[in-house]
C-alpha cells in the first residue's frame, strides 16, 4: 500500500518552524516528514529539535549531499537522529551537482556512481555495527561505531537517471526521486532498479517520490508556483536531461513556458482535487511506495496558510 508523506515546503531559519509540519504528520495519516538538504538549519538538527519539543515523528532526508560530510559522520548523524526522535529514519544521500562538488572538493567526482557506491557501503557497514575496512577511490574508512540500540534506519539514494537507479537497485533500501513524472518512473526508473537488484541478488528497493503539487484555486497562477519551487532544477543540466528522457523537453525555453510544459508533462501536479487524486493514482500504478507531497510552490507564492490548506485537503482526500 502506498504511503503519503510531507516535505517541508521551505528552509527553516529556526527549529520551531518545523513544528506545524511535525504536528501535521503526527495528527494525520501522513507517514513521515521529509526535508532536503538545507544550508540554514541542518535537517538533522532541526528534526532533533522538533523531537525535543515533543513532536517525535518518522523522518526522511531527501537528500543530504555527500560532499558535506565523511560517511562516518553521516552514519553518526543518522543514528543520532533516530535515537533522538525514537522513530525510523530514511537517510537519503546524493552526490550533488558537479559545480557543488567542485566548490567543496576542488574537483568533481569523475565517477559519481563509484563515489556513491563507496559512500553507502561505508555508511551501511557502520550502521550494521561492522568494523569497516575500506580504502576507496573517493572515500576510505577503517573504523567502527560505538554499539547502540536505535530505531530503524533505511539508506536512500537520490535517483534521476537509469545509471543511479540501477545502483539503487544494487545497494539502497529506498530510491528517492524529484520532479520525475509517473510515466518516467514506470518506464525507466523502476525497470533500472529491478535490473540492479537482480544483478545483486536482492529485493527491489522501495521507491519514494517527491511530487510537486498544488490545488487549482481562484487567483492562483500555476506557472508561478512551478517556478517558485523548481526554477533552479529547471536550469540544471542533469534535471533538464532527465526531463527530456521523460518526454518533457524544456531545453532553451524561458521559465514561464517551461513551467507550463512541466505541468502538461506531469512533472508538476496541478488541478482540482479529483484531478490530483487521479494523478497520484498514476504514481501508485507506476510502483511508487511512498508519495511525498511537495507544496513548496504554494508556500513560496501564497504563504504558509495556503500551503498547509493544500496539504490537509490532499491528505484527507487520499485517506478517504
Amino acid at each position: 500500500m502506498t504511503a503519503y508523506s510531507v516535505l517541508m515546503p521551505f528552509l527553516p531559519r529556526r527549529p520551531e518552524q518545523l513544528l506545524p509540519y511535525t504536528a501535521l504528520v503526527e495528527w494525520t495519516n501522513a507517514e513521515r516528514l521529509w526535508q532536503g538538504q538545507a544550508m540554514l538549519v541542518e535537517p538533522f538538527q532541526g528534526f532533533a529539535s522538533a523531537a525535543g519539543a515533543g513532536f517525535r515523528v518518522p523522518t526522511g532526508l531527501g537528500v543530504t549531499l555527500m560532499p558535506l560530510r565523511h560517511p562516518y559522520e553521516a552514519a553518526h548523524q543518522v543514528r543520532s537522529l533516530a535515537m533522538a526522535t525514537g522513530e525510523s529514519v530514511i537517510a537519503g544521500f546524493g552526490p550533488g551537482g558537479r559545480s557543488f562538488q567542485q566548490s567543496l572538493l576542488g574537483t568533481p567526482y569523475a565517477s559519481p556512481l563509484t563515489a556513491v557506491r563507496e559512500y553507502l557501503t561505508i555508511v551501511r557497514g557502520l550502521l550494521a555495527g561492522e568494523t569497516v575496512d575500506i580504502h576507496g577511490e573517493y572515500f576510505s574508512c577503517h573504523a567502527e561505531m560505538t554499539p547502540a540500540i536505535a530505531p530503524r534506519v533505511d539508506l536512500g539514494l537520490g535517483v534521476l537517471r537509469p545509471g543511479m537507479a540501477r545502483l539503487a537497485g544494487e545497494i539502497a533500501d529506498v530510491a528517492i526521486t524529484w520532479l520525475t513524472p509517473a510515466s518516467y518512473l514506470r518506464d525507466t526508473v523502476r525497470p533500472a532498479m529491478e535490473a540492479g537488484s537482480q544483478k545483486a541478488g536482492r529485493n527491489v528497493p522501495r521507491l519514494a517520490v517527491i511530487v510537486p503539487v498544488a490545488l487549482d484555486r481562484p487567483g492562483r497562477e500555476p506557472s508561478d508556483m512551478v517556478i517558485a519551487s523548481n526554477s533552479q532544477h529547471m536550469q540544471a543540466p542533469h534535471y533538464i536531461d532527465m526531463l527530456e528522457k521523460a518526454g518533457i523537453d524544456i531545453s532553451g525555453m524561458e521559465l514561464p513556458a517551461a513551467a507550463k510544459r512541466m505541468i502538461e508533462g506531469g512533472a508538476f501536479v496541478h488541478g482540482d482535487i479529483d484531478w490530483i487524486i487521479e494523478q497520484l493514482a498514476a504514481y501508485r500504478e507506476a510502483g511508487v511506495d511512498e508519495i511525498i507531497l511537495n507544496v513548496t510552490g504554494v508556500f513560496n507564492v501564497y504563504g504558509q496558510k495556503a500551503a498547509m490548506g493544500d496539504l490537509k485537503t490532499i491528505l484527507a482526500a487520499v485517506a478517504s
